[in-house]
């Protein structure tokens, strides 16, 4: 996925009232930009943090700026919540995500569940494969060296969608969660029990109802994102 239009930098001052953030550009304008990242942004929120703008091209838009990347430590990473379906589908259709191959058609945001919407609906399976529900989580947490981690604040919602897809397998579909890591720095994956439990013991009763889960890391610079290789999930 390409950004659509050239980056801006700047340095981060805060970030407040979970969308919004205070950057000082690199020109020595400060800016307002919607942070677009309900999560707690563990690590990544920290004042003087190196950040990338993008700006904001609906006419109806309240603020001028979007905040799409954050250097931590060198690294690039993802903040913005908005991308991760995309690129999930960029990557099935390219067979990047070879766990999902053979659907030759996908839908996102559809109903299902309960007032719920899936991420990406695979149907049309070549190989005969079941119909497929696919929800996308953006990771973003690193607290130790190498491992990214998942959830970095309690996510019901995450729960529940958890519930949603152990009742499709239920019901004869097939489920699966795609972990993306917007950061190139990780190469294993976890679920960070200490912050959520409730989270992780619903996914080990979900992997164990027969939803499947695979880990994807991203490679980042200024100018796009790409899905690259399938990262282990370490349980």
């Amino acid at each position: 996925m390409k950004f659509e239009h050239k980056l801006i930098r700047g340095t981060l001052i805060k970030r407040y009232k979970r969308f919004l953030a205070d950057v000082l550009l690199d020109n020595g304008e400060t800016v307002t930009a919607h942070c677009a990242n309900s999560g707690s942004m563990m690590g990544l929120k920290d004042e003087g943090n190196i950040v990338w703008l993008s700006p904001a091209t609906n006419p109806k838009a309240k603020l001028s700026f979007k905040w799409e990347l954050v250097e931590v430590d060198g690294t690039l990473i993802g903040i913005n919540t908005a991308h991760p379906n995309r690129l999930v589908q960029d990557a099935i259709n390219d067979g990047t995500i070879t766990e999902l191959d053979g659907y030759n058609a996908l839908r996102r945001e559809m109903k299902y569940g309960q007032n719920s919407r899936i991420d990406i609906f695979l149907s049309e399976s070549v190989l005969g494969d079941m119909d497929c529900y696919v929800e996308v989580k953006s990771i973003t947490l690193s607290r130790k060296k190498g491992l990214a981690e998942f959830p970095d604040s309690v996510t019901s919602r995450g729960t529940k969608h958890l519930h949603e897809l152990t009742q499709m397998v239920a019901d004869g579909y097939r489920a699966m969660m795609v972990y993306l890591i917007q950061r190139s720095d990780c190469s294993e994956f976890s679920i960070a029990a200490d912050i959520d439990p409730t989270y992780a013991s619903t996914l080990d009763a979900a992997l164990y109802g027969g939803v499947e889960a695979v880990c994807y890391g991203c490679n980042l610079t200024d100018k796009e994102i790409i899905v690259t290789e399938r990262i282990p999930i370490r349980l």
